[in-house]
C-alpha cells in the first residue's frame, strides 16, 4: 500500500532531483501513510454506523471515534466525561493489533523512500526519514486538534504529544535500518553478510515467539475454561448484530494484549486489574469488580498459587532453551566442523544479546499492554512494564547462556583440531566469520567447499 507510485518516483522531472524533490517526497510519503491507517479505520467505523439501528450520534460522532481510535493506536490516551462521579477518566489500555497497523506503515514508506529506482541518486537516509516524520506528524496534528474537540471521548492532547513522535521516529529508524541492511545484503543473503546480527535476531525472536505463543494459548485456556462468564458477558454487552461483531472485532484486536498478559504471568511479575490487586503464578490478591468484558473472564479467581499455576514456569524456561539452542546452531552451523564455528566468547555475546533484545521487544510490548481504564481502583491495568522485562531478560540469560555453551560443545565432539594457519587469532578473523568468506580471502579458493553439509554420521564433509 505504501509503496511509490508514479507520482513520487518515475513521475519526478529531472529539474525537481535533489533535496527539493527528497522533501516533496518525504512529506507526501509521511502523509500518504497516515492517511491509510485513517482511511482504513473510517471505512471500519463508518460501516458500523451506516448499519447500526440505533446510532448515538451523527457523522461527525462517527468521524470522532474514527480520529480517537487512531490516536489510541499510536500509544495516546483518551478521556471518557461520561462517568458516574462526573470527573473525566483515562482510557490508555492500547489496542497492540491496531498498534501494528502504523508501525508497519511506517516501515514500509521509509524502507520503500529509501530503496533506490531507476538508476536515480540515492536519497540520503537523514532527510529522507526527517521529510517522512515530519509528514505524518502534520497529520497527526491536525488529527489530534480534532479528537480534542470530542464531547464524550476526546484526545489527551499531552500524552498525544508525547507518545505519537515517539513511535513515529522510532518505525521510522526501523525502516531505515532495514533498507540499509537490505541494500548490504543485495548480492548474498543477510546470514552471510551479518552472521552474528542474523543469529542474534532468529533467537530473540525464536524466544518471544515461545512466550507470546504459549501465553495466547494459555489465555485460550484459561477463557474456555470460564467460557459460561465469557458468553454471558458477551451477549449482555449490546443485542443488536453489529454490535456484536463488534465487541468481537474489538476482542481480536486486544488478543496480542492478552497475550502479553498471559506473557507477564507465566515469567512471574503477572499483572493488576485494579489497585494493588496483583495477579500471579504464585498469588491472586482479591480484585475488585472488573469491567463487563469477555476476554476479562480469563482472569484467575484470588487465592493462594497451585501445582498447575506454578508449571506456568516451564513457558520462560523453554523460551531460555530455545534461544540458547537456536544461538549454538548459527555458532556451529556444521556439527563436528570446527573450521566455520565461532569462539566461545562470541557464542556467550550472541546469546546475552539476544536475551536483552527479547526482553526489550517485551518490555515495550508491556508497557503498550496495559494502563489506566478508569479513575481510583481501575487506575492500574495490565502487566509492569520494568517488572516484565527484567524478569525475561533474567530468564532467559539464565538458561539461554549455558545452553548456548553446551550445545556449542556438544555439536563440536569430534571435531578436528584447526590447524595453526587457520586460527581466528594468527588470522585476525572476527570470531562470527564465515566459512565461505574466510576461504575466498585465502589462496588456492576451490568452490567445491561451497557445499559443506551434514552426513548421517553428523559430520561435514565438503562436495
Amino acid at each position: 500500500m505504501t509503496d511509490r507510485g508514479p507520482w513520487l518516483s518515475a513521475g519526478r522531472s529531472p529539474a525537481l532531483e535533489g533535496p527539493r524533490a527528497e522533501a516533496v517526497a518525504g512529506l507526501a510519503a509521511g502523509a500518504l501513510a497516515a492517511g491509510l491507517g485513517l482511511g482504513f479505520l473510517a471505512v471500519l467505523v463508518l460501516l458500523f454506523w451506516v448499519t447500526s439501528p440505533y446510532p448515538d450520534s451523527g457523522p461527525g460522532g462517527a468521524l470522532h471515534v474514527v480520529a480517537d481510535l487512531w490516536l489510541l493506536a499510536h500509544g495516546a490516551d483518551l478521556v471518557r466525561t461520561d462517568t458516574r462521579s462526573g470527573l473525566p477518566a483515562p482510557v490508555g489500555v492500547t489496542p497492540i493489533l491496531l498498534t501494528a497497523m502504523p508501525v508497519w506503515l511506517l516501515f514500509r514508506a521509509a524502507r520503500d523512500a529509501l530503496t533506490p529506482q531507476d538508476h536515480r541518486p540515492h536519497p540520503s537516509p537523514r532527510a529522507t526519514a526527517g521529510w517522512l516524520a515530519g509528514g505524518y506528524l502534520v497529520v497527526a496534528a491536525g488529527v489530534t486538534a480534532y479528537a480534542a474537540t470530542g464531547s464524550t471521548l476526546r484526545a489527551d492532547v499531552l500524552s498525544a504529544a508525547g507518545h505519537l513522535p515517539v513511535l513515529v521516529a522510532a518505525s521510522v529508524a526501523a525502516g531505515v535500518a532495514a533498507a540499509r541492511l537490505r541494500l548490504g545484503a543485495r548480492r548474498r543473503g543477510l546470514a552471510v553478510r551479518y552472521p552474528w546480527l542474523h543469529a542474534v535476531v532468529r533467537a530473540s525472536a525464536a524466544a518471544l515467539a515461545v512466550l507470546l505463543g504459549c501465553g495466547i494459548l494459555l489465555f485460550g485456556l484459561a477463557l474456555a475454561w470460564h467460557g459460561a462468564a465469557a458468553e454471558a458477558s458477551f451477549l449482555q454487552l449490546t443485542a443488536p448484530v453489529m454490535g456484536r461483531i463488534a465487541v468481537l472485532l474489538l476482542a481480536v484486536a486486544l488478543l496480542p494484549n492478552a497475550a502479553v498478559w498471559a506473557a507477564a504471568y507465566t515469567l512471574g511479575p503477572g499483572f493488576t486489574v485494579g489497585g494493588d490487586a496483583l495477579v500471579g503464578p504464585l498469588d491472586s490478591a482479591a480484585h475488585p469488580e472488573l469491567p463487563f468484558f469477555p476476554l476479562l473472564a480469563a482472569v484467575p479467581h484470588e487465592g493462594a498459587g497451585t501445582p498447575l499455576t506454578w508449571a506456568t514456569a516451564v513457558v520462560p524456561a523453554a523460551a531460555g532453551l530455545t534461544l540458547g539452542w537456536l544461538t549454538a546452531r548459527s555458532a556451529v552451523p556444521v556439527r563436528a566442523v570446527r573450521e566455520p564455528g565461532w569462539t566461545w566468547r562470541a557464542t556467550l555475546g550472541a546469546a546475552a544479546a539476544a536475551a536483552l533484545a527479547c526482553a526489550v521487544v517485551l518490555t515495550l510490548l508491556a508497557w503498550l499492554a496495559g494502563g489506566p481504564l478508569g479513575r481510583a481502583e481501575l487506575a492500574s491495568f495490565g502487566p509492569s512494564w520494568w517488572q516484565t522485562g527484567a524478569a525475561a531478560a533474567a530468564w532467559t540469560l539464565a538458561l539461554g547462556l549455558p545452553t548456548a555453551l553446551a550445545v556449542r560443545g556438544w555439536r563440536l565432539y569430534g571435531a578436528a583440531p584447526v590447524p595453526g594457519g587457520w586460527t581466528w587469532s594468527v588470522e585476525r578473523w572476527p570470531d562470527w566469520e564465515s566459512r565461505q568468506e574466510l576461504l575466498r580471502e585465502l589462496d588456492g579458493y576451490d568452490d567445491r567447499y561451497d557445499g559443506l553439509e551434514e552426513r548421517d554420521d553428523g559430520r561435514g564433509t565438503a562436495v
